[in-house]
């Protein structure tokens, strides 16, 4: 055999075994399927401004794992300029989430987000967000979650 079908032959083994090693963990994985009636909602933690609830549907936010929750904010809920330690993907089920990135409260700024919009925010970068009627969005990352305000006294923990 010449050396590069030996390369190749060597590649597509190390590929088929790696294949092997992804589909072994997929099995071994818990599925998770949930309807809307199976979604517990509680109170959002206390870095959340009073009103808004969380379910937490896969993981733990305090962990350096996978994790995915829904947010039900109330009408006319604002988060004020704020920055997350990880990437946040951010999905609308329901209602209009209306997002600007910034330092301030801009509202020419932002972009109303309709149900089955998508954003996505990197670690860092400023963002603020309100709503007009009650909305649900789905975020989903890498924890753990986090949230900092720019202003320290918009800090729901603080007051």
């Amino acid at each position: 055999m010449n050396t590069s079908r030996r390369i190749i032959a060597l590649i597509v083994a190390v590929g088929m075994s790696l294949m092997g090693w992804t589909f072994a963990q997929a099995q071994e994985a818990e599925h998770i399927m949930l309807k809307p009636g199976d979604i517990k909602w509680t109170d959002a933690p206390p870095s959340m401004p009073p009103g808004a609830q969380v379910a937490v549907i896969e993981g733990d936010l305090k962990k350096a794992e996978p994790f995915t929750f829904r947010l039900k904010l109330p009408a006319k809920y604002t988060i004020a300029p704020h920055t997350h330690p990880t990437i946040e993907h951010v999905t609308v089920i329901s209602g209009t989430f209306y997002m600007g990135a910034g330092d301030k409260i801009d509202k020419d700024k932002a972009v109303a987000l309709t149900p089955g919009s998508f954003a996505v925010f990197q670690p860092g970068h400023s963002m603020f967000t309100w709503t007009q009627e009650e909305t649900v969005v789905q975020v989903y990352g890498v924890g753990p979650w986090g949230i900092n305000y720019i202003n320290p006294a918009d800090d729901p923990r603080k007051k």
